[in-house]
């Protein structure tokens, strides 16, 4: 007997994995809500993965959809603590998600990468420190890179079946406790390809919003224009004059769009850059 929540998470997730809003929409890209360790809470619209309790493990969770070859998921570490040893776990796996029975193991390392369809490594320590911008991906020829803060790539595993579909796969693991997806990109000639929030309405940890601005015409898709951006003309909507400098010096918005772009992303579609208070 299917159950209606069931039915309702998969019309969810096909929705997410159907949307694109742009040639350089990479589609949504939140964490997956049934594939979620013990421990694992959710929140922020599948953005915010937080592992409770007084233990280092049961802290698995997976992409909501699958990821290519070269798309670099991008995620913050929000918290951590230093009364454990070891540190997040990621890799990717050909096992959908939702396919999986629950409970979910208790770790990456070793209980699902000593099963086939599985690849998993640690971070160092150093680099999941609270704060940090982790980046990690898989290549064409089948290796897992990680890097942070836009630091050296480093190489941690090789032998990823490129043959199949591929799901992230994260262990919020040791020190780490909590960690916020970023969301993901992916280069490709002349411009940069990247995911775009979720159409159902979230709050970013870091901004309060009191009301649903996401439209349509979804504005995460501004990589190309970002890229060919001239300083004269808003970078959203293409249309009006940029006459609002944001807190990283780049003038690339009009009026009309930088509440939504503060509310939807709150960072300069140009750099990325936290966006707080920025002056007319």
């Amino acid at each position: 007997m299917v159950k209606e929540g069931d039915v309702i998470e998969n019309s969810v997730v096909e929705s997410m994995n159907s949307h694109r809003c742009g040639l350089c929409c990479l589609g949504p890209l939140t964490f997956h809500t049934q594939a979620v360790g013990d421990k694992v809470r959710l929140s922020q619209g599948g953005l915010l993965a937080e592992r409770s309790g007084c233990t280092f493990k049961n802290g698995l969770v997976f992409s909501s959809r699958t990821v290519r070859v070269q798309e670099k998921i991008r995620l913050r570490v929000e918290k951590d603590q230093f009364n454990w040893h070891g540190a997040l776990r990621v890799g990717f796996t050909n096992v959908s998600p939702s396919s999986r029975s629950l409970p979910l193991p208790m770790m990456a390392i070793p209980d699902l990468t000593k099963t086939p369809g599985h690849w998993a490594a640690p971070l160092p320590e150093s680099l999941c420190q609270a704060g940090s911008v982790l980046q990690f991906w898989v290549s064409h020829g089948g290796s897992l890179f990680a890097r942070s803060n836009n630091g050296r790539p480093h190489k941690l595993f090789t032998g990823v079946d490129l043959s199949q579909p591929l799901w992230a796969m994260i262990d919020i693991y040791g020190q780490t406790c909590s960690i916020f997806l970023l969301g993901s990109e992916k280069s490709v000639t002349f411009y940069t390809r990247r995911s775009c929030p979720t159409p159902e309405y979230f709050t970013s940890p870091q901004h309060d919003n009191h009301c649903n601005l996401i439209s349509d015409d979804c504005i995460s898709c501004l990589d190309m224009k970002a890229d060919n951006h001239s300083g004269q003309d808003c970078v959203v909507c293409m249309g009006r004059e940029a006459t609002v400098t944001l807190p990283c010096g780049h003038r690339c918005l009009c009026a009309g769009c930088v509440r939504r772009v503060v509310q939807q992303f709150g960072s300069c579609p140009l750099c990325r850059h936290d966006i707080r208070e920025p002056s007319l």
